[in-house]
């Protein structure tokens, strides 16, 4: 859950950080005295928010600003194709481990489903595509970020509300200052909760007495489902469900134009497995342009947009969360002939440039500046769109030797 749609800018921040971090260098050394300025200014409207004096003494001291802002003020205009997004979301290795994690984590998660009436394969799911699971939750102190946030650039009142939040989080107890560490713009945790949605909807899952979405899984799992309750979820009906559209459809769409289903069976659209709609209402989302597949959505889909305002975001954790049930693939095929590459795949063509002698780094699926500047000079050499894009053509071309 974060201000900025982390889960689809990572691949493309790996790529700028280098190019930012002399920039955000200079901002920060820029800031200075004026930061220390900008941090005694807010003292009394942290106080009055329910800060302490003592918290916020304590957690100030010595704070020095870091680059924070720098990506705040080059937030790139770019989109990525809904295949290339859910092929590296919602791949084998993602749902072997999802898998993993419903059964060591069965015990929380049934309490979950119990209390708060949203399934386990959809809090996972969420988990999954959060942080993969806790391996990537953040570096970045929250308080630092936050802060240089609160004094620089745009919407600093937000980013100060922010900030008080995590003050309020250390002054509870909850979670420990060394612990809350997260994005650049302060999303943190397993699930990456923003700090004032920590405050509203993070519980005490395990009853150690502390609600600690870092330090604990099952805290995680808790307040993950509690904040979709909190959003609408409606427990025992499903998010949605593929379909097929009839050639030349011109009626509503998307998530808000919601209809009965008799509307949408009298149209002639029609679940891809025969089953029939079933009653209630949905939207019909059609999430690439040229065809490709659709979807009539639920309320519940609705729910898991709002935890990050992407519909490529939520189509991921709702079709994550029917494979860890079992389900299979999409059945209409995306419109492209170059479909995009799992996590694995990206491994293995990483792999291959480096046995071309290119610098790339590790190959962790990571597709970062070294990666894609290789792929730019092979696309160029066998004469393809210079675009730096890792996807399947590309692939099977390494994989040819030519």
């Amino acid at each position: 859950m974060r201000f900025y749609r982390l889960s689809l800018m990572r691949d493309f921040f790996r790529l700028i950080v280098p190019a930012l971090a002399l920039l955000g260098a200079q901002s920060a050394s820029a800031l200075g005295a004026d930061f220390d300025a900008c941090i005694a200014s807010i003292r009394p409207e942290a106080i009055a928010a329910g800060v302490s004096t003592s918290t916020f003494e304590s957690v100030t001291r010595g704070l020095t600003p870091n680059d924070a802002g720098s990506f705040l003020d080059n937030q790139p205009e770019f989109t990525t194709p809904v295949w290339d997004y859910l092929a590296g979301l919602v791949d084998e290795d993602r749902i072997k481990d999802g898998r993993a994690r419903l059964r060591d984590y069965a015990a929380p998660l049934a309490a979950a489903e119990m209390l708060y009436g949203v399934d386990r394969a959809t809090i996972v799911a969420v988990w999954g595509v959060e942080s993969d699971y806790g391996r990537s939750i953040g570096k970045r102190p929250l308080v630092q970020s936050l802060a240089t946030l609160s004094c620089e650039g745009r919407r600093q009142a937000y980013f100060r509300t922010e900030l008080f939040a995590t003050m309020k989080i250390i002054q509870s107890g909850d979670v420990h200052a060394s612990a809350l560490v997260g994005s650049w713009a302060g999303a943190f945790g397993h699930t990456q909760f923003m700090p004032s949605t920590f405050l509203r909807f993070a519980v005490d899952h395990d009853g150690d007495g502390r609600r600690d979405v870092v330090g604990s899984v099952p805290d995680a799992l808790g307040s993950t489902a509690n904040y979709l309750r909190g959003s609408g979820w409606q427990p025992g009906m499903g998010w949605g469900f593929e379909v097929t559209v009839p050639q030349g459809y011109s009626g509503p769409t998307g998530r808000r134009a919601k209809q009965p289903m008799s509307f949408w069976a009298s149209k002639d659209v029609r679940r891809v497995d025969g089953k029939p709609l079933g009653s209630g209402s949905a939207g019909l989302i059609q999430p690439a342009e040229g065809g490709g597949p659709a979807f009539l959505v639920t309320n519940n889909f609705d729910a898991i947009f709002s935890y990050n305002a992407s519909t490529s975001y939520a189509l991921a954790i709702a079709h994550l969360s029917d494979r860890l049930r079992g389900g299979g693939p999409f059945v209409t095929p995306w419109p492209t002939d170059d479909p995009g590459l799992s996590r694995a795949e990206r491994r293995e063509l990483q792999s291959l440039l480096a046995r071309r002698g290119y610098d790339i780094g590790p190959a962790d699926g990571a597709i970062g500046e070294k990666t894609r500047q290789a792929i730019a000079d092979v696309q160029t050499r066998a004469g393809l769109t210079r675009d730096g894009r890792p996807g399947t053509k590309l692939l099977n071309l390494l994989r040819s030797g030519q």
